[in-house]
């Protein structure tokens, strides 16, 4: 299918990309970023708590047989 566009007119803006993050806008990123990462930490956290307790489970089921 063929399409005919008679005429296109377009306003074409350049900007700094640096100039977009006001300081507001990069303590937001920062803030949730560090969150974020503060989260992944606990989970680990956590997750190593986890398996040290399966772990010894195990290790006191198998002295038992």
């Amino acid at each position: 299918m063929d399409v005919d566009i008679g005429e296109i007119r377009a306003t074409v803006r350049a900007v700094d990309g640096g100039s977009l993050l006001t300081p507001e806008i990069l303590q937001a990123i920062v803030r949730v970023v560090m969150r974020a990462v503060e989260d992944k930490l606990a989970h680990d956290k956590r997750l190593s708590s986890e398996r040290k307790i399966t772990d010894g489970v195990s290790k006191e089921r198998d002295a038992e047989d």
